[in-house]
């Protein structure tokens, strides 16, 4: 007879648990765990995340295989993989695996100083170093996604500019190179979100000046606000409202910052989350504020 759900915590491979007699496989078929891959399981109750997915890779991934790019980025600080997205992992160019549908196998050189053990949740995760992690989210990520990462990175102080200019130097001829000598430089530690990153970088790729990320704004020595993105000579900000904004708190707090930005002789464009489905046109608009011209990027 199996033993009681609660013996079954974290995660797990389900044939390991029903040869062990922890669980039956009508009860792995009846939806009481929750299934990652096949064959890999999780307790309900843990949160739904990336981090459940890789740690949920590894009972599957062969020895060489490493946890790698966004998905080693959960553990840097990074968290913007989610968790319907493949779980990334590299392997030596001669290892056969492929791995089950939901995990994405990259086949590369990788040394063993390129790869870390950390303990999380009972759990020993394999995962390439914060460096090593850079160069795949550079070489293997889009353009703008891939700066986010970057930039949340460089924020909590796992990488720097002059680490990711030594592997761009070092690396320099190899695949990826190029591709890693053009995201790097659009990388800034001061975004602090992930749409922050993704309105900045759209505005440069579209010819546009860079604007300034966390700038604080002055007015007779009297401090108004710290704000997302900004153009000072323009005397332009762009802010992004996430879903906390819109409570009745915040909104009030908001105008009242916004109104004092205005009364100063700032412009405020706003921004949410559904403008971010149409980074186009909230470009367009930054342009038409700024009076120049687009320039595809």
């Amino acid at each position: 007879m199996a033993r009681s759900l609660q013996a079954l915590s974290g995660v797990f491979l389900g044939s390991h648990a029903v040869a062990d007699g922890l669980v039956t496989r009508t009860q792995l078929q009846s939806g009481l765990y929750r299934r990652l891959f096949q064959d890999v399981y999780a307790d309900p109750h843990l949160a739904v995340d990336h981090r459940l997915y890789a740690r949920g890779a590894m009972l599957v991934m062969p020895p060489a295989a490493v946890l790698a790019g966004r998905s080693a980025a959960a553990w840097f600080d990074a968290p913007f993989a989610g968790s319907t997205d493949p779980v990334l992992v590299v392997v030596p160019p001669d290892c056969p695996w492929r791995g089950p549908r939901g995990i994405r196998v990259h086949r590369t050189d990788i040394g063993p100083a390129e790869v870390l053990t950390l303990d999380d949740s009972d759990d020993l995760v394999r995962l390439t170093t914060p460096l090593r992690t850079a160069w795949e989210i550079a070489t293997l990520e889009p353009l703008a996604p891939a700066v986010a990462l970057l930039d949340a990175m460089i924020r909590a102080g796992h990488v720097d500019d002059g680490s990711l200019a030594r592997i761009a130097r070092d690396r320099r001829g190899q695949w990826g190179s190029r591709r890693f000598a053009r995201v790097v430089p659009l990388a800034d530690g001061r975004s602090e979100s992930r749409p922050e990153s993704l309105v900045r970088v759209a505005c440069v790729r579209a010819g546009l000046p860079a604007p300034v990320p966390q700038f604080v704004v002055t007015a007779n020595g009297q401090f108004l606000g710290r704000v997302d993105l900004a153009w000072p000579e323009a005397r332009l900000i762009v802010e992004y409202e996430g879903a906390h904004h819109f409570d009745e708190l915040h909104i009030r707090r908001d105008d009242r910052r916004y109104e004092r930005l205005v009364a100063a002789g700032w412009r405020v464009i706003r921004l949410s989350w559904a403008d971010l489905r149409d980074l186009a046109d909230a470009v367009s608009r930054i342009a038409r504020a700024l009076g120049l011209p687009l320039t595809a990027g």
